[in-house]
């Protein structure tokens, strides 16, 4: 079994995109939100309480920090005027730099899972690689008890014996006990 390193990548990295463009939606719909306050100041009445709740509800961990905060700022934008316009101005401001924090936060995660994923890739792979020395050890092992269990039976026999075995079956009689040993285990295993 093989384990791809590249699949648990390549997931962890369309997270990562699949979040910064989630992040950069809501960043350039906060802006354009925020660049139309001289339209916003025309309607005599927005009420702008509910969506922002339900849009926090939605980055749920993000918002929770920011809520209470941005409430207050859909507030203000409902009872806009003359001065308070001015104070809403600077609201703009500071909801931006919350963007690019929550923006922050929400990318920081993902990436810290995508390095988690190769390390695991990586280790994943690491013991595929081992089991498979585990496996070729054992095969060798094996190979090598089975070669001496075929040895076996002509382990006690002369030089003379072994020749005669050979000659039997029509194979060459040169060499030392070793090489005859060898040639009558070869010819056995055919």
């Amino acid at each position: 079994m093989t384990i791809n390193s590249e699949a648990y990548t390549n997931g962890a990295v369309k997270a990562r995109e699949a979040t910064e463009k989630t992040v950069d939606t809501w960043k350039q719909g906060v802006k354009q939100f925020t660049d139309q306050t001289d339209l916003v100041s025309r309607f005599s009445k927005i009420d702008l309480i509910e969506p922002v709740t339900r849009y926090f509800d939605y980055l749920q961990q993000a918002v929770d920090l920011n809520r209470e905060f941005a409430t207050r700022w859909a507030e203000l934008f409902t009872a806009l005027s003359g001065s308070v316009r001015e104070q809403a101005e600077k609201v703009s401001g500071i909801v931006a730099d919350q963007v690019d924090s929550v923006a922050d936060l929400a990318v920081t995660p993902v990436k810290k899972a995508e390095e988690l994923a190769g390390e695991q890739a990586a280790m994943a792979e690491e013991a595929a690689k081992e089991q498979e020395r585990q496996i070729k050890r054992a095969e060798r092992a094996a190979a090598k008890q089975a070669r001496e269990a075929a040895r076996e039976p002509y382990e006690g026999l002369t030089k003379a014996e072994l020749s005669d075995q050979l000659a039997e079956r029509g194979l060459p009689k040169t060499g030392n006990v070793d090489e005859l040993i060898e040639r009558l285990v070869s010819a056995d295993s055919e």
